[in-house]
């Protein structure tokens, strides 16, 4: 099935310029579409293009996402912001975009906001997929050496350095992954990159996990050196009805290193999830 060309523009919404994408036919609206729409929320530092493959492995689905304030194709943000104002920002583009109802998919850090968004926005929230992610500070660390890495904004903020890094800090030890490209990231700014830092360091999803009461998957893999695969487990056990998906060898980005499989069982979820809301 061929697919337009995604549509990206800047946009105001909750006092901020965010640049967003849209992949998916016009026709592809919340009320005419078989699918629900999928709200996709990158990892930190991260611009839209990296994991546009995953938008155009879903040919039937309309796929939204957008840069974070400095990131990629946004303006820097005038004021630091939390995970929950966040989440606001995200109710408000569906708002904007006359989409009532979307299935989230959050990949590392945006698992995290994904995570908010699904509390604060219970009834926009159709099923919840978690990549790669944990519960926010509470959370078991990474390998220090790779965590090292992401503390320094040297590291994460000069395109040259990034591109360099990309793969150590997101590889996994290549028995499973396969190659992917890096060629589209783009630096995010050193207040982008720090904002986002901010809102991640005091926040923690553990008190309102048990509260989550929307279809979920969890997804982690066993080489992952950012997210180890335990937190994976800690959300699983605390999310009520969850379910846990497990890879191997594709490392912190494994949704782009295997894609084929995580591209099945995430269709599989979130038609499944559909299918039983509606039964």
């Amino acid at each position: 099935m061929n697919r337009p060309s995604p549509n990206y523009r800047t946009i105001g919404v909750t006092g901020r310029r965010i640049r967003i994408g849209e992949w998916g036919p016009a026709s592809h609206q919340d009320a005419g579409s078989a699918f629900r729409p999928l709200l996709l929320l990158n990892g930190i530092g991260i611009n839209m293009e990296l994991v546009e493959p995953l938008a155009l492995a879903l040919p039937e689905r309309r796929v939204i996402s957008f840069d974070m304030p400095g990131i990629g194709g946004s303006p820097d943000p005038i004021f630091p912001y939390t995970m929950a104002c966040m989440a606001l920002t995200c109710s408000a583009l569906l708002d904007r975009l006359r989409i009532a109802k979307a299935d989230v998919l959050g990949i590392s850090w945006g698992g995290a906001l994904a995570q908010q968004f699904a509390f604060q926005h219970r009834s926009k929230t159709g099923s919840l997929v978690l990549a790669a992610t944990g519960p926010g500070a509470t959370m078991v660390p990474g390998n220090p050496k790779m965590l090292s890495h992401l503390a320094d904004p040297r590291e994460y903020t000069v395109e040259r350095t990034l591109k360099r890094n990309l793969a150590m800090l997101y590889a996994g030890g290549g028995s499973g992954g396969e190659s992917f490209s890096i060629n589209a990231i783009r630096a995010p700014t050193p207040l982008g990159w720090a904002c986002q830092v901010g809102a991640f360091a005091g926040w923690s999803s553990l008190p309102f996990l048990p509260l989550l009461d929307v279809p979920t998957m969890v997804m982690a893999d066993d080489e992952d050196q950012i997210v180890p695969p335990v937190n994976a487990n800690i959300l699983h056990q605390a999310i009520p009805g969850s379910k846990l998906a497990m890879f191997k060898g594709g490392g912190h980005l494994f949704m782009l290193s295997q894609m084929a499989r995580f591209v099945d069982l995430l269709q599989d979820f979130l038609d499944e999830s559909s299918t039983a809301k509606t039964a």
